[in-house]
């Protein structure tokens, strides 16, 4: 069985993110596996426990520095790694357009996970798209994972704490969602030995995919600038839960 574990090479949320020429961001500062794909990394791992035979390969978009990404997938568990190497970012068409060409000359996916959406885009679509390309069934952001009968028995967590079961036939796409584990991080002899485990790399114009007729751009991005406008809440403690009521009804808007 070949698990393929689509994972992302993100920005560092904790890092101070400066905008550049109005649709980019100052590329130096650190970068890594976007978090909920290692909760996609830790269940593939549990699963190919569990098959005889079972591998784990995890499959990477983006330049050079994304193979400290593969690394990280590799200290976790994957058996082996893929690097799609290319200079620029691109948008969730050409992503999964790569990742599913990428898939196909590497081998015969049965189980593709991803993360259920990336820390940077949170666009929540090239899961679907891979699906898509592939023809195979896609749930996203599950929480739980059985396979049965060559068949995946997943939980999906749906708003306001709704959990929906789907039946889907192998092979299939599922994005983790974060309740689904607890991340299994490396130890340092699991990083010592993830630097033995090969990678292959290959140049994203060498995959010859089909020209790509529609596609999706960032026009243009803004810091967040939060403005606060303190007020004294004053009176009787009853006189000021009155007035909270009326803040949280008229102004926030959060209840009614």
């Amino acid at each position: 069985m070949q698990i393929y574990v689509c994972v992302r090479h993100v920005p560092d949320s904790a890092a101070s993110i400066t905008v550049t020429g109005g649709a980019g961001i100052d590329q130096n500062i650190a970068f890594l596996i976007n978090p909920f794909d290692e909760h996609a990394i830790t269940q593939a791992v549990k699963i190919r426990d569990k098959i005889q035979g079972a591998e784990v390969i995890a499959i990477c978009l983006g330049p050079d520095d994304a193979q400290k990404t593969l690394q990280s997938s590799l200290a976790m568990g994957a058996d082996r790694g893929v690097l799609v190497q290319t200079s620029e970012n691109h948008d969730s068409i050409l992503t999964a357009k790569a990742l599913k060409t990428a898939i196909e000359q590497d081998g015969s996916p049965d189980l593709i996970l991803t993360g259920k959406e990336s820390i940077d885009a949170e666009g929540m679509q090239t899961m679907f798209r891979i699906g898509a390309l592939f023809n195979f069934p896609v749930v996203n952001n599950i929480v739980k994972f059985n396979i049965q009968d060559n068949e995946a028995i997943v939980d999906h967590e749906f708003s306001s704490g709704i959990v929906n079961r789907y039946k889907m036939t192998l092979p299939c796409v599922v994005g983790a969602g974060k309740a689904l584990n607890v991340p299994k991080y490396p130890t340092f002899p699991d990083i010592v030995k993830a630097r033995k485990k090969p990678v292959k790399k290959i140049a994203l114009t060498d995959l010859n995919i089909e020209t790509v007729t529609n596609s999706m751009t960032v026009v243009k991005l803004e810091p967040l600038l939060q403005k606060r406008n303190p007020e004294e809440i004053k009176g009787t403690a009853v006189q000021a839960a009155e007035q909270i009521v009326q803040i949280l009804k008229f102004e926030a808007k959060v209840i009614s």
